[in-house]
């Protein structure tokens, strides 16, 4: 299994496509550009998924749904983001189809079916969803409106790549309004920071918290929020944005309220998204030539029982034995799987739960029956001990712990010493080539500069980070004056 996948060192790319594929996580479909998502895969999302809407909640959001078709016109209403997103749209122009008279069993689009509005098949909901605000807004009183939800969204991509980059993708996409400026723009920095804490604490990554440029930002925001994580190959992986949309939708939409004086204004707004593209950052950030390494507070299966027996007794004594062990940790909320299958070898299982990431791996066999213990295997090290059977389940409990911080703390040194900052144009091309990461320089506000940089070396403003230290310089291409270092890197 994980002796037929390339090295990360020989072609990362090609190691991340067959990972994907072989771990079970998701496959190409019959559409182009589009992704089956698979069980094992999909169980990661929804684990994703209940964490980050446990935490909407918990900030007073409430999730809806909205329209998959946004007609044409109020698509465009907002001239900023209809133009941003115009290259990418998918379009329905006709309603039905009929029975091809050329051709007897083919069907042809009706020219007599032609939509009197085309529709758009929403790449974002800012429009769908605005425009209905538009009734649930009159007064102070309506606000703030905090809504989130979960759907699929389609951006035409003509090259693509498993949750990385595909023409239709799951997210969430939040969307809320409010009386005032500073409250959304609030808003904006706490859904932020929702998507730091969640990426750092359940999928064990790193980030670096910033507001993105003005040629990089969303199109119709005001200012756009992110987390920047990097991954293995030196390349920058935008995790998660939150925007603030100022007035601008309230404006095109005409989403007014009556404040406390009773004067009509209009409302200020946030939007803010992450998506399955987070797969592709959590398969890149800890995963080794070996294939999958999953952090424990999202792995579908934390802990895989492997027994190992010769008779049809043995494995019944086994049984017996794990079975004690698996309530033992279901109570501590730990998820088990005894992979009893009579049909795979031990050897075959220990390399297929390695490769689908299973922290951490238990086999027992007759011996550790008689010894009173278990061999205890951590999938991130590639370490195994015996452990006494007393007490195994708080030991394998607080290794999980334990699994996750490391995880998490390898992945912050590699980040750490892969932000470097370089003060000549020279250097900068030359880390950029051989180290990789990001590259920490000074940029002199433009986005003609921005732009010429991205031209000759491919990297582009992944941020402004927000803790910055304000500080005169030259920026590293003109040498022109700048107030402070913005990261660079080249990026998925």
């Amino acid at each position: 299994m994980s002796k037929s996948l390339t090295k990360r060192s020989e072609d990362y790319s090609k190691w991340y496509n067959e990972l994907v594929v072989k771990a079970d996580l998701a496959e190409n479909s019959g559409v182009r550009g589009c992704m089956v998502i698979k069980p094992y895969g999909y169980a990661i999302w929804e684990k994703m998924q209940a964490e980050l809407d446990r935490k909407f909640k918990e900030t007073g959001h409430e999730n809806a749904y909205f329209p998959l078709f946004v007609p044409k016109s109020m698509f465009e209403a907002e001239e900023k983001n209809a133009e941003g997103f115009a290259k990418e749209c998918a379009i329905v122009t006709h309603y039905r189809l009929k029975n091809d008279p050329d051709k007897p069993g083919k069907l042809m689009v009706d020219p007599n079916a032609k939509l009197e509005e085309e529709l758009i098949v929403r790449p974002t909901s800012e429009a769908i969803i605005w425009s209905t605000y538009k009734g649930w807004v009159q007064s102070y009183r309506d606000l703030p409106l905090l809504i989130n939800q979960w759907a699929n969204v389609v951006r035409w991509e003509m090259r693509t790549r498993l949750f990385l980059r595909t023409a239709e993708f799951l997210w969430q996409e939040g969307h809320t309004a409010h009386a005032t400026r500073e409250e959304a723009v609030e808003e904006s920095e706490k859904m932020m920071n929702v998507y730091a804490d969640f990426a750092q604490d359940f999928m064990a990554i790193p980030v670096v918290k910033g507001i993105k440029t003005e040629t990089e930002r969303f199109a119709g925001a005001e200012e756009t929020y992110c987390i920047e994580a990097l991954m293995q190959d030196g390349k920058a992986l935008q995790a998660g944005t939150s925007h603030f949309l100022g007035q601008n939708f309230a404006k095109a939409f005409d989403v007014k309220f009556a404040n406390t004086e009773g004067k009509q204004e209009y409302v200020w707004g946030t939007s803010w998204g992450v998506s399955t593209r987070l797969m592709g950052a959590l398969v890149m950030t800890h995963s080794d030539d070996q294939g999958l390494v999953l952090p424990p507070n999202l792995a579908p299966i934390q802990v895989v029982v492997v027994p190992i027996y010769k008779t049809e007794e043995q494995l019944d004594l086994i049984a017996s034995e794990v079975a004690v062990l698996t309530a033992a940790l279901r109570k501590l909320n730990v998820t088990v799987k005894f992979d009893n299958r009579t049909t795979q070898k031990p050897g075959f299982k220990f390399a297929e739960w390695e490769l689908k990431g299973v922290p951490i791996r238990v086999a027992v066999g007759p011996k550790d029956l008689e010894n009173g213990t278990f061999e205890v295997a951590r999938r991130d090290t590639l370490t195994k001990e015996v452990v006494s059977k007393n007490g195994i389940e708080v030991y394998i409990s607080d290794l999980l712990i334990q699994i996750q911080k490391d995880l998490f703390d390898k992945a912050l040194d590699y980040k750490n010493s892969h932000i470097t900052e370089v003060n000549s144009f020279e250097e900068f091309t030359e880390v950029l080539n051989t180290k990789g990461g990001f590259v920490s320089a000074h940029w002199d506000g433009t986005a003609a500069t921005e732009e010429k940089i991205k031209d000759l070396t491919k990297a582009t403003i992944r941020c402004i980070p927000l803790d910055r230290v304000l500080e005169a310089g030259d920026c590293v291409l003109t040498g022109e004056s700048s107030v402070g270092r913005v990261l660079f890197a080249k990026a998925y």
